[in-house]
């Protein structure tokens, strides 16, 4: 039976494998140290951290998130180990809270592979502390404990490892909150907020029993936190970067861990909604299945208060589900792995199985073991991934204007809109298991943060493409079909385009926006055209700031465009002197409170010149990519997903009617 630990208390452990699982109300960042027999750190080296995120029988996520998975093989740990640190900081640098006093109280759980728990601690009482050390694992005599600890430090990291003994510990606090900083300027954001009866549950990946159960696993045992009183967990964003905004996209989140169904039993498709006035309409009933068989899928079959909260919702609960059972069937992947080396190495120690057949048998037996459990492991992954594409294939259809892809036949009916969605689709997301597995990557409007369209790298996953000038026109073009989308779906006259251009090389990709007049001006050429666009930019930000400051809303000038606005800029840093890159990077900071948007089409190294200046710039900018890329990471285990861009099908026309209707609703709306 589990034990609920208390400040202090203490518990054994029976394993060697262990997880420690993580859920806490905000990103946070995990890390561990190594300490001797005295508690003490020898060095930079005994600590592992998202910069350094593996050492001797650890690791730990590479980046904050509200939810993480620690990996402790105790009997991999070196001879001079006595004791393990479980630390906990609030990022620093990150829009949210920076002190544990403003969060929900963190939860850990030490836990088996196959996620049975041996033991949990909810730290409770903090206050101003911005680093916790949440518990430890100790050999005393032989055997391994864990202590709930909950020392917290206001100092934050580098008070903490200072008290543990390590000399460079302001140097190395340093090095993981910029290593943190790089993470979250790639990070997924999390869903919106979760309630008590607005959980989604859903079955994920069954894991494999390890080396201390037997028999069938219960279900639950996956990559999700089992539930426990007084855990939660959550982030900021959408998805989108799935939608990072302040982070990779909006929202904030905070609740309890999904809670598993009963073997056999079916599958309830509700999941977190928005907080609203309107009771919530309900949800589609699933058709009946046959008997042991899980519901079948249904398009918005998720809570919220319209169909489009509850497609949204829905859409996220698949992107999480995706990223838990992947999890479990990695996580069981790599305990086959890692048990199939430690026998191979027992195997190899003794001379004796070195002579006759005894070492053959031994490895063939090691190997078989091996194939069975990651067989085990992919049976199970499969199962969970034959839901989700049938969940998929229904979802993909129905979603609306807004959430759907350019190539859904509900554009050809388009209509500008009456009101703003809570949502814009800015691509897709698909992890290397499962390609084929599309999750729509969402972010929450208005924009809380600015796109980065990179231009730069010249080169695709696969290493088939390689053309820099080519890429900096797909660069260009998705940029446009970005843009496109936001004008399509605002309500007339409420979102305005401007475009930057200083040296005229965009001209060709941006005949679609320019040709049908859904600009609010030309595109700004030259230093002189860069200088004023940017000037009345900075300049509204200011005004709309004061009079939202001073409570004088009303008081803004006859003619100011209350619009939302996107500034679109092309070949940055070229042509951009130190006062305009001021500009934008005030812009990339205040606007998005205030209405005003950027999208920059850049390649990040062509700003090395300017050193560090820019990385403030680049970190409030969301990344996308003109060619799939995995720079994109969820908030709950850190996976690496494939980010591919939502494009207009060649040769469609699309494009130009949307822009079309766009801009004679705009005529008449004058």
């Amino acid at each position: 039976m589990a034990a609920e630990l208390v400040r202090g208390q203490n518990h054994p452990l029976s394993q060697v494998h262990l997880e420690i699982r993580i859920a806490a109300g905000k990103p946070v960042v995990a890390a561990a140290t190594l300490g001797d027999e005295h508690g003490r750190i020898h060095g930079v080296e005994w600590v592992a951290h998202p910069g350094t995120p593996t050492l001797p029988g650890l690791e730990v996520s590479k980046q904050a998130a509200a939810d993480h998975r620690l990996a402790v093989d105790l009997g991999a740990m070196p001879e001079t180990v006595h004791r393990v640190s479980v630390l906990l900081a609030l990022p620093l640098g990150a829009d949210g809270p920076t002190r544990f006093g403003a969060v929900a109280s963190p939860f850990v759980a030490v836990t088996g592979l196959d996620g049975t728990e041996v033991a949990s601690y909810t730290i409770t009482g903090l206050d101003a502390e911005s680093a916790v050390v949440a518990l430890e694992l100790y050999r005393r005599q032989g055997a391994w404990k864990v202590r709930a600890v909950g020392q917290g430090y206001a100092g934050g990291l580098a008070e903490l490892l200072t008290d543990q003994g390590l000399p460079e510990a302001l140097h190395l606090a340093g090095s993981i909150n910029e290593a943190v900083a790089q993470g979250l300027a790639r990070s997924v954001a999390a869903p919106p907020p979760r309630t008590a009866d607005g959980d989604r549950t859903r079955q994920t990946a069954t894991p494999v029993p390890g080396p201390d159960t037997s028999g069938p696993t219960t279900p639950g045992a996956s990559g999700a936190v089992a539930p426990q009183s007084g855990s939660s967990y959550g982030a900021q964003g959408a998805p989108g970067a799935v939608a990072p905004q302040s982070g990779y996209d909006s929202g904030a989140a905070a609740a309890n861990p999904s809670v598993e169904p009963a073997a056999g039993g079916s599958i309830d498709y509700s999941h977190p909604r928005r907080h609203s006035g309107a009771p919530p309409a309900p949800a589609p009933t699933p058709s009946p299945a046959p008997p042991g068989q899980p519901a079948r899928p249904v398009a918005g079959d998720a809570t919220g208060w319209s169909m489009e909260e509850r497609l949204y919702n829905q859409v996220w609960g698949m992107f999480e589900d995706l990223a838990r059972t992947m999890s479990a069937y990695r996580s069981a992947v790599d305990f086959a792995d890692s048990r199939m080396e430690k026998e191979l190495d027992q195997t190899l120690s003794d001379p004796r199985s070195r002579i006759g057949g005894q070492g053959d048998a031994a490895r063939e037996t090691a190997q078989a073991k091996h194939a069975h459990l990651v067989d085990q492991a992919r049976a199970a992954l499969d199962r969970d991934l034959a839901q989700l594409a049938a969940e998929s294939e229904v979802v993909e259809p129905a979603l609306p204007l807004a959430f759907a892809g350019w190539d859904n036949p509900v554009w050809h009916g388009y209509r500008v809109p009456m009101e703003i969605p809570m949502a814009l689709r800015l691509g897709d997301l698909h992890l290397p298991e499962s390609p084929e597995l599309r999750i729509p990557m969402l972010v929450r409007l208005p924009l809380e943060r600015g796109l980065w369209i990179d231009s730069g790298g010249g080169e695709s996953l696969d290493g088939s493409f390689a053309d820099a000038h080519e890429l900096r026109r797909l660069a260009l073009d998705t940029a446009v079909a970005h843009a496109a989308r936001l004008l399509a779906v605002y309500p007339t006259g409420e979102f305005a385009v401007h475009v930057i251009d200083p040296a005229g090389s965009a001209a060709q990709a941006l005949v679609p926006l320019v040709h049908t007049g859904v600009l609010a001006a030309p595109p700004a050429v030259g230093a002189a055209g860069v200088a004023d666009v940017l000037t009345r930019l900075t300049q509204r930000v200011d005004l709309v700031q004061m009079a939202v400051r001073g409570g004088a809303a009303d008081a803004l000038p006859p003619g100011l465009d209350t619009a939302e606005q996107l500034l679109i800029v092309n070949d940055f840093p070229h042509g951009f002197d130190d006062r305009a890159v001021t500009q934008l990077r005030y812009l990339a900071d205040e606007g998005p409170a205030v209405g005003v948007h950027l999208m920059m089409v850049a390649d990040r190294e062509d700003a090395a010149g300017y050193g560090p200046l820019l990385d403030p710039l680049w970190r409030s900018l969301m990344r996308l990519t003109p060619l799939p890329d995995d720079h994109l990471a969820d908030p709950w285990v850190g996976h690496a997903w494939t980010y591919e861009p939502s494009r207009v099908p060649p040769g469609s026309q699309v494009l130009r009617q949307v822009l079309t209707e766009v801009a004679t609703a705009r005529t008449k709306h004058r």
